[in-house]
Formats: C-alpha cells, structure tokens, sequence
C-alpha cells in the first residue's frame, strides 16, 4: 500500500496535484535538544490518520503516524479541537537537519504540508562582547535588534544555550523589575538595556541577549561579564587624640574635578553615609585639581571608624581612598588620674609617660607627710612622699652607727687591774648581756683569795695610778 502511495505521491508532486492546507513551514533546533514539528488540517479530517515523513515520504521514510503514537525517537499527538498534529524529536541529531512532510491519509490523495528542519549547535555566538564592573556597583548590558523588532519580546537570559534562553530567561521586556535587574529600551536607536546593581562575583558570566522572531529563530547576541574585587583600593591607618583636629589628605581623578568632593562613614561601601552635611567640626579645603582634604576639629571618642573620601557618587576603582581612624585619649592626663586614685596600701604603681613604662616602689606614708607634700605640685609632692621615709630611714641608721661605735670605744679602753695582774674585758665579754648598757661606768670585782685594790679610770687619768704595779707596761705592751 505504501508503494503505492509513494508512486502516487511522486506523480502527484510531477503534476503539482499534491494539497497543502499551509505554505512551507520552517523549524529550528538545537543538537542535543527536542523540537516539535507541528502541522494543521482542514476541517473534517478529525478522524484521518496522519504521519510525518521525509524525504520521499517511502515506507522507510515514515517516521510515525497517529496510529503508533510512540516510536523511538519521536512521539505525535492530534488535537483535534484546534486540528493541529504535533511531532515531537528527542535529542536532535545534525543528520535530523533537512525537509519533512506532514500528511493526512486520504483514499484518493493525501494532504501535504511541507516542513524544512534546520539543526544548529547549542551554543552562541561568534563574537562576544566583554564588559566588566566592580562588586557593589552596577553595570548595563546593551543589546540591539533590528527595525523589524521593535514590538517583539526581548529578553536576557544567563549562559549559551539559545534553546533554553526564553524559558530561562532572568528578565524580559514584559516585565522591566526583577529584583537588581531593570530592563529599559530606546527605540531610537534600537537597543535595550539591562541594568545590574549591587554587583557580585558570582554575576560574572556570560549572557545572551535575545529577540523572539514569529516565523524563524529567534535573534541572540552575547555578552560576557567579569565582576572583579575591589583589589585597588589604597587604604590608610590613621591615629588621633581626643580634642585634637585632624586631617584626611583625598586624591581624586582628574575627570571628577568638578564633581562634588566628601567624606562618609561607615564599615562597607553599601553602608557608608555623607557626613559633611550638618556637621560643623567637618571642613573641607584646599581642593586643587588632584586632591582634597578635611579636617576634623575637636575629636571626639566617636568619631573613631573607617572614612571614605569620595568624589562621585557612583562606586569606582580610582576615585575614593579609606582611612581607619582610630581615637585616643591623651596619655599624659590619663596617668596623672590614675596616679591620684592609687590607694596608700598599694605596693606597686605603675606610672606611664608616653610610651614609657616605670615602676616605683611604695612604703606606707609615714604621719605628717601629707602636710610636708602639701601644696607642691603633683610629681614633687609624689617624689617626696616615696623618698622622705627612705631618707629619714637612713639617718637613724647611721646616729645609730655612731652611738655603738662610741661606747664600744670606751668599754675597750676600761681596765681592771688587781694584785699586779691585768684584767681585760674583750669586747665579746663586754657586750655579752644588757648589763654592760646598765653598769658601763664601773666595773668593781672583789676576790678573798687576793687582797687587791683596783682603779676604774678613763684612759686619760694620770700615769701615776699605776706606778705601783709593775706589770702595767707589759700589759700596755702586749696591747
């Protein structure tokens, strides 16, 4: 029966006798993706078997009819409501490209609609165009169409794949909001834009701009994006002290010399807020045509943090430098309070100056040294306090010294002498016990076995106390 139907089929194609309810119809696909194929017929035909065929539509050329609605590759549905027969292709293959028939079975002859099938790769483009931008700034993708285009459906999409583009599409022209995306269109000059703000590295990529077309494939240019890191950036640590000014040299780029210079505050870029406005202790001055400053008058603990000097209000490399500024209290003052408020029976204190760092060593005050102190200023006061004791200390010691050293010199020189014999008290003897502090004017022993005198005298008394014991001189002499 097929054979037959091809010879008909071929003699009625010689004799243009073969009925097309539709002109050609022109399908795209992508390699690798399904397309469909779809065909209408007339009215009363709901009930006809139809197929898809290629080529010369022989019995090998059949690739599926309604009666085996799944075969392989392909898959066919007849909707009979709006008459149309859909042929589904899985997986287009390159050798898919080429023309095809769609046929409604008749007894006499059958009903033929001519479909032309172009395969392409899954991919764009030939030339694409590179665009870069900056995390937390924003960039604009433009994109043209042509004349004929101006009302047709435009839209982005993220990646290379025109099959998937539409369906996957990140904003369209219905639609001009989608989060950080905004699509605007200028018919002017036929391009349309779609802007990204609050940039991030994971927006780099490449985009496909696309323009649906009714009767042929749609239109796509592509574009890449590379969002880099803020790496440039010239950053400042600066210190100040409290009540002191300071002053934030600003370099800017040439271009922006009639831009509006100012400084903001705030740990991130997206959060950092103009402070020039309605603060009197911001000044802004000396402005030449590379660079600016601002000084802070009277600092407070506050104004620690990190600065931004800007002169644009848009975020780019080169046009904006920061500073961490950090506060501090002046140190000298800071000291003497804390040598005021260290109580008296503290051991150690702890005196800075500077960068400095001594430790001094306390004793309790001593009765009366606050009245002696009074009145002088801070460090002597303090000085006096720590070294009058110490002094004071020192002078008992050495009244001290000389009091022992006196009469240990006069215990020495003291002599006993009995019977023409010599006793002498060895300055171990004399300071045995407390009674040579009690009875150091005399010393008187008395023996029954001897009958002897003795004379307790200074050293200076006369020679002739002695003159009766011969042995004095050999005692003086050992001596």
């Amino acid at each position: 029966m097929w054979s037959f139907q091809k010879l008909l089929f071929n003699l009625c194609s010689a004799l243009n006798c073969v009925s097309s309810v539709a002109g050609l119809i022109h399908v795209f696909g992508y390699e690798g993706r399904d397309g469909k194929v779809s065909c209408s017929y007339p009215h009363g035909y709901e009930n006809y078997e139809k197929y898809l065929c290629r080529n010369d539509c022989d019995y090998s050329d059949i690739l599926i009819t309604t009666s085996q609605m799944n075969k392989s590759r392909h898959f066919i549905y007849d909707d009979k409501s709006a008459r149309i027969f859909t042929t589904t292709i899985s997986n287009f293959l390159s050798t898919d490209a080429g023309n095809y028939w769609c046929g409604v079975s008749r007894n006499a002859k059958d009903i033929y609609t001519e479909v032309k099938l172009e395969i392409r790769q899954d991919m764009c483009c030939s030339t694409v165009n590179n665009i870069q931008g900056h995390e937390e700034g924003s960039v604009s993708i433009s994109c043209p169409y042509d004349s004929d285009s101006v009302n047709n459906l435009k839209y982005i999409c993220r990646g290379n794949r025109p099959s998937t583009c539409l369906q996957q599409a990140v904003i369209t022209s219905d639609t001009e909001q989608n989060g950080r995306l905004t699509f605007k269109s200028d018919t002017n000059s036929r391009i349309f834009k779609v802007t990204i703000s609050k940039l991030t590295l994971n927006d780099s990529g490449l985009y496909l701009c696309g323009v649906q077309k009714i009767t042929q494939e749609d239109v796509f240019s592509a574009v890449e994006l590379k969002v880099k890191e803020w790496c440039c950036l010239k950053s400042h640590q600066i210190r100040g002290n409290v009540g002191r000014p300071i002053t934030l040299q600003c370099p800017y780029p040439p271009q922006h010399r009639n831009n509006r210079k100012f400084v903001c505050k705030g740990s991130q870029r997206s959060g950092c807020s103009d402070i020039m406005i309605g603060q009197s202790r911001f000044s802004l001055h000396n402005v030449s045509f590379e660079s600016f400053s601002v000084t802070i008058t009277q600092l407070e603990e506050e104004d620690a943090g990190t600065y931004w000097c800007r002169s644009d209000p848009e975020w780019t490399v080169g046009n904006y430098t920061q500073f961490h500024l950090s506060v501090e209290k002046e140190q000298n003052a800071g000291t003497e309070k804390e040598l005021e408020e260290l109580p008296a029976h503290r051991t150690t204190a702890v005196y800075q100056h500077q960068s400095s760092t001594v430790k001094t060593v306390h004793t309790p005050t001593p009765p009366g040294s606050k009245e002696l102190t009074k009145g002088l200023p801070d460090a002597v006061s303090y000085s006096l306090s720590v070294g009058l004791p110490v002094v004071l200390l020192l002078m008992l010691t050495i009244i001290l010294v000389k009091v022992y050293r006196n009469k240990c010199h006069k215990v020495k020189e003291t002599k006993v002498i009995a019977d023409g014999n010599k006793l002498d008290f060895t300055e171990q003897d004399v300071w045995g016990g407390e009674d040579v502090y009690q009875n150091h004017d005399a010393v008187v022993m008395r023996s029954k076995q001897q009958n002897a005198s003795y004379y307790v005298d200074d050293v200076n008394g006369d020679e002739a106390d002695y003159e009766n014991f011969t042995a004095a001189e050999s005692i003086y002499g050992n001596q």
